[in-house]
C-alpha cells in the first residue's frame, strides 16, 4: 500500500500545462432562462452576463451565473437544427465544457495536441472595450470537452460576446465557494483509456485508485480513478461500471445519457450544516441518510472531530478520514429528470481523499433511488 501523502503523489504530474482552476462549467440545455432560474432559486447562483440575440449572437442564450469562484454558463440552442440543441435532445441538460482557466491558452492547445488530443476549437482571441481572452478547446470523454481560457488581459463581467447581467432577481448565496472535482463517468473498459489520456494529454497523474472490490455492495459495483493536475487544482476522477448482480449507477447513466459524460460537480462549502440547511429550505433533494448506526460508529471509525454529530444525522451530511484529516460531504439526488448529472457538497478538514469510507452507505442510497425509478 503506498505511504505517499496526496501532495506527493501529484507532485509527480508533468504539470506542463499549469492550470489555475476551473474558470467555468458549460451546460446544453433545453431552455436556459428556465435552467439559470433555477440555479439561481435552488442553489444561490447570481446572474452576472448574458450572450443572446439581443446582444448579436443569433445561435443560442447563454447566462452566466457565479457563487464564490464558481461559475455556470447555462446555454440553450435557438433552433431544432442547432448543435447545442441536438447535444440536450440526445443526452438531456448536461455538462458540455469543463473550461480551465490557463496562463496561456495557446500553448496549452498547442501542447495537448502534439501529445494526441482531438481539436474542438482551434485558438482564437476575443476582443472588445475591455481588453482580450485568448480560447481554445480538445474534447476528453464522450462529447464533453476542456477549453483553455486565458483571461489575464481582461477585466469585463465575463468574456467577449456577453454583456453584463444584473437580474432584479437575485437571491442570497449558499456559502458554496469553487469546484473541487468533477467526476465522469465512461463506458465498459474505458476507464484506463481515459486514464492514460489525462497522463500523456494533459499531463495529470493518477492520485487515487479503486476497483470493484473498495466499490461495491449486494448488487453492483464500479471502478474509479482520480486524476489530478500537478498543484491539485484540477482533480478529474473516472468511474466505469463492473460487473454485479443488478445494473450499477454509471451503467443508469450510461443509459439515459447515452454516451460518456460528466456524472457529478462536487463544490466547496466552508460550513457544510449551514449550506444544506439552507439547500434543503429551497427545495434541493439530497439522497436519504444512512441508519443510525452509521453514525455511531464515527468515533472508532473516524475519530474525534470537531463536528455535532446530531446535527450531521439530521441532514444525512457523511463524514470520512485519510491520513491528512477528515471531510464532511452529502450527494444530492439528480437535478433533472434523467437520472444523470448531481452535486457533491464537501467540507475539507486537511483530507485529500474523496470518502472512500462513505462509498457503500452512499451506493445504498442511490440504488434506492435506482429501485424507485425500476432502474437497478
Amino acid at each position: 500500500m503506498s505511504t505517499q501523502t496526496f501532495a506527493e503523489k501529484i507532485a509527480l504530474a508533468q504539470d506542463f500545462l499549469p492550470i489555475n482552476g476551473t474558470d467555468y462549467i458549460e451546460f446544453y440545455v433545453g431552455n436556459a432562462k428556465q435552467s439559470a432560474h433555477y440555479y439561481k432559486t435552488a442553489f444561490g447562483y447570481q446572474e452576472v452576463a448574458y450572450a443572446g440575440p439581443e446582444t448579436g449572437v443569433r445561435d443560442r442564450a447563454s447566462y452566466v451565473l457565479q457563487q464564490g469562484k464558481i461559475r455556470l454558463i447555462l446555454t440553450s440552442g435557438l433552433s431544432s437544427e442547432s448543435p447545442i440543441a441536438q447535444h440536450a435532445l440526445k443526452h438531456g441538460d448536461g455538462v458540455k465544457v469543463l473550461a480551465l482557466w490557463v496562463d496561456d491558452a495557446y500553448d496549452a492547445y498547442e501542447q495537448t495536441i502534439q501529445r494526441g488530443a482531438k481539436s474542438y476549437q482551434e485558438p482564437q482571441t476575443l476582443t472588445d472595450e475591455f481588453g482580450e481572452v485568448k480560447t481554445a478547446g480538445i474534447y476528453t470523454y464522450g462529447e464533453t470537452v476542456h477549453m483553455f481560457i486565458e483571461r489575464k488581459n481582461y477585466n469585463g463581467p465575463f468574456m467577449p460576446g456577453y454583456e453584463a447581467s444584473t437580474s432584479t432577481y437575485q437571491p442570497t448565496d449558499c456559502g458554496l465557494l469553487y469546484v473541487d472535482h468533477c467526476v465522469g463517468n465512461v463506458g465498459w473498459n474505458r476507464m484506463n483509456d481515459c486514464v492514460k489520456w489525462y497522463e500523456e494529454v494533459m499531463g495529470f497523474v493518477n492520485i487515487l485508485s479503486f476497483d470493484d472490490k473498495q466499490i461495491n455492495t449486494e448488487y453492483s459495483a464500479l471502478m474509479s480513478k482520480v486524476m489530478s493536475n500537478g498543484n491539485g487544482f484540477s482533480k478529474f476522477p473516472i468511474n466505469e461500471p463492473a460487473e454485479g448482480q443488478k445494473k450499477s449507477q454509471v451503467e443508469e447513466y450510461l443509459d439515459f445519457y447515452e454516451g460518456e459524460g460528466v456524472q457529478h460537480i462536487a463544490v466547496a462549502t466552508k460550513d457544510i450544516v449551514k449550506t444544506v440547511t439552507e439547500l434543503k429550505s429551497r427545495g434541493v433533494e439530497f439522497l436519504s441518510a444512512p441508519p443510525e448506526a452509521y453514525y455511531d460508529m464515527i468515533p472508532e471509525r473516524v475519530g474525534s472531530i470537531d463536528e455535532d454529530i446530531k446535527k450531521l444525522q439530521d441532514l444525512g451530511i457523511l463524514v470520512d478520514c485519510d491520513e491528512e484529516g477528515y471531510l464532511l460531504q452529502i450527494f444530492t439526488k439528480p437535478v433533472e429528470d434523467r437520472p444523470t448529472l448531481f452535486y457533491e457538497i464537501i467540507e475539507r478538514h486537511g483530507a485529500q481523499s474523496f470518502g472512500a469510507g462513505n462509498f457503500k452507505a452512499l451506493f445504498e442510497a442511490l440504488e434506492r433511488e435506482q429501485d424507485r425509478r425500476g432502474n437497478l
